[in-house]
């Protein structure tokens, strides 16, 4: 016969009982969010160029990846939920050279892409979310996706947010040049993250995308740093910041990758395998070309793509008055055409505060995820945890 429990066992399980209704609630709530917020049907362009993003062919598709990665089967079906979708951001511009006195603007709006894994985690308490900047400028996410499955430890429960900036990928690109500069990506962004109703985030990018993570936190630090700041409005707060393979001046990278460029010609001069030499020497260092990165290239942007799109970046420190920024950590390969002397500058000088953290990979380039996802997915996660 099985005995009743006792009162302060039965007030305990209907106490737990409570609390993961209320969490699943929340995340009811937040998809609900993200399904009326965003154009998850319509498309500014076709899909079917992409891996479809239904459940079951993603699965396929990581399991075919993981394969060559050793990635576990748990983190794939836990990867397989994914939720995409469109935001829309807008430009305005003087519709003549010279505005009227009355200010007449032309303003567009353009279809963003995000995609979310693990959209039921956004409201975590135990690991907040994880934004994705990816590079170029304009070279799409397709090659970050691997994060997701990597993130985690020992099953993925942290979700992850990935979004192609204006102009690559899946967002649309305006042929105009005007709707392009780092602060215009900069009120994307901030956009982006209002929309998704993000309460707090880690904050991740890689080469460009570090570039863009470094000058968001900046942003927000001094304008909430600044007397002109009590208007009440605030950021999402962000609580870590990773610049993954990110210099800090174009030119010292531009001038690093040409000696690179120039000790390979020495060896041989043949220019049709240059690019691929260069790739297995400090931008990829597996035998063959990853899928992923085939990918985010063959659907990269032609208008404002590149170094040549920023050719006088530099990143500067924030002003005197601005809040502390997050707590940070720089990554980049050993063998990585973003060299030691292209990174110092963060730790030193930029961040205004010490808790600057490097982190070398050994036997890896420019895309250490693609190298080594899982000790590059156990670097992330542990550095995020740490300030959950």
């Amino acid at each position: 016969m099985i005995q009743p429990l006792p009162t302060s066992a039965t007030f305990l399980v209907l106490f737990l009982v409570a609390i993961l209704a209320f969490d699943n609630l929340v995340e009811m709530a937040d998809c609900w969010i993200l399904d009326t917020s965003s154009l998850a049907v319509r498309r500014h362009r076709s899909l079917a160029t992409f891996s479809s993003c239904s459940a079951t062919t993603t699965l396929l598709h990581r399991s075919i990846y993981s394969r060559k990665n050793k990635y576990s089967s748990v983190c794939l079906a836990a990867a397989a939920k994914e939720r995409e979708g469109f935001v829309k951001v807008s430009r305005r511009f003087g519709t003549v050279a010279d505005p009227t006195e009355d200010g007449d603007t032309d303003t567009h709006e353009y279809d963003l892409h995000y995609k979310i894994v693990r959209p039921m985690n956004l409201s975590s308490q135990m690991a907040a979310p994880l934004v994705v900047l990816h590079g170029g400028p304009g070279v799409p996410s397709d090659y970050l996706y691997p994060l997701a499955d990597v993130v985690g430890d020992p099953t993925p429960y942290r979700s992850v947010v990935f979004y192609d900036q204006l102009g690559c990928g899946r967002s649309e690109e305006p042929t105009d040049p005007r709707n392009y500069s780092i602060d215009l990506a900069l009120d994307d962004l901030d956009f982006l993250l209002k929309k998704l109703n993000l309460k707090q985030f880690h904050l991740y990018g890689q080469s460009f995308g570090g570039m863009l993570a470094y000058e968001y936190t900046k942003r927000v630090a001094e304008r909430e740093g600044s007397s002109l700041s009590g208007n009440g409005s605030s950021a999402p707060k962000c609580l870590s910041i990773i610049l993954s393979s990110t210099p800090t001046e174009v030119k010292m990278v531009e001038q690093d990758v040409n000696e690179i460029l120039a000790r390979l010609r020495e060896k041989d001069d043949d220019e049709s395998t240059l690019a691929e030499r260069f790739r297995l020497e400090c931008q990829c260092r597996v035998a063959s070309y990853p899928e992923p990165l085939k990918a985010a290239y063959d659907h990269a942007g032609s208008v404002w793509k590149g170094t040549a799109a920023i050719p006088d970046y530099a990143a500067r420190p924030p002003t005197k008055d601005a809040k502390r920024m997050p707590s940070a950590l720089v990554m980049r390969g050993e063998f990585d055409f973003v060299s030691s002397e292209c990174i110092c500058g963060w730790k030193s000088t930029l961040f205004n505060h010490k808790f600057v953290r490097e982190k070398i990979l050994k036997g890896c380039s420019h895309h250490a995820l693609l190298e080594n996802g899982v000790a590059y997915g156990e670097i992330i996660e542990s550095f995020c945890s740490e300030y959950d």
